[in-house]
C-alpha cells in the first residue's frame, strides 16, 4: 500500500475513533480560557481593604470566618480542597471539596464573596479524570496520541500535495513558455 493511501486510511479511521474524546477536550478548553471572562466558570477575585503581603489576621480567623459559611460545607482544614493566597489583592480563597469558593479579607476576616466554582470539574472533565480513573489514561491519552499523529499525516499528506501542484504547475508554465 503507498504511503498516501495508508495516511489517508489512518486519517480516515483514527478521526472516528478519537471523535467524543476531542469533542470533550475541545469544549472544556473553550471554558477553561474563558475562565476568567465568565463568572459562571470561575468566580472573579475580590479586593480586600489593604493589599498587603502581611495578613493582619491568622489563618485560623481567616479559616474561621470561611467555616461560618453553610454552603461550603467546612468543618476543618481536611475539608478544603485548597488554600489560595492573593496577598496583593488582601484575599484567601479557601476552596472546598464541595467546590465552593469563599473569599475572605485577608485584614477585616469579613467574608468578600461565595461562589460556586465550576473550572476544577470542567478541568476534570477535560483530562478524563472525572469519568473514571481509568479514562485519563486509557482514552483521554490515547485520544491525544491519535490527535498527534492525525496532525502528522495530514501534514505529510499536505505537503505531498502541495509539491505535487507545484510541480504541475511549473510543467504547465514551461509548457506555455514552449508555446
Amino acid at each position: 500500500m503507498k504511503t498516501q493511501a495508508l495516511f489517508r486510511k489512518i486519517h480516515h479511521w483514527g478521526s472516528v475513533i478519537i471523535v467524543l474524546p476531542l469533542a470533550v477536550v475541545i469544549g472544556t478548553g473553550v471554558l477553561l480560557m474563558l475562565k476568567k471572562e465568565i463568572n459562571w466558570i470561575q468566580p472573579p477575585t475580590q479586593r480586600g481593604v489593604e493589599r498587603t503581603a502581611i495578613p493582619q489576621k491568622s489563618f485560623q480567623d481567616l479559616f474561621n470566618a470561611a467555616k461560618a459559611v453553610p454552603e461550603a460545607e467546612i468543618s476543618s482544614w481536611a475539608d478544603l480542597e485548597r488554600v489560595d493566597v492573593k496577598a496583593g489583592k488582601g484575599v484567601v480563597k479557601f476552596v472546598s471539596e464541595s467546590q465552593w469558593e469563599v473569599q475572605v479579607d485577608t485584614h477585616t476576616a469579613e467574608i468578600l464573596q461565595t461562589a460556586y466554582r465550576r473550572s476544577d470539574i470542567i478541568e476534570a472533565i477535560h483530562d478524563g479524570s472525572w469519568f473514571a480513573d481509568w479514562a485519563k489514561l486509557g482514552l483521554f491519552l490515547p485520544a491525544g496520541i491519535v490527535l498527534f499523529i492525525l496532525w502528522l499525516t495530514g501534514l505529510y499528506l499536505f505537503i505531498i500535495t502541495e509539491h505535487k501542484r507545484h510541480k504541475k504547475r511549473k510543467k504547465k508554465a514551461r509548457k506555455n513558455k514552449s508555446h
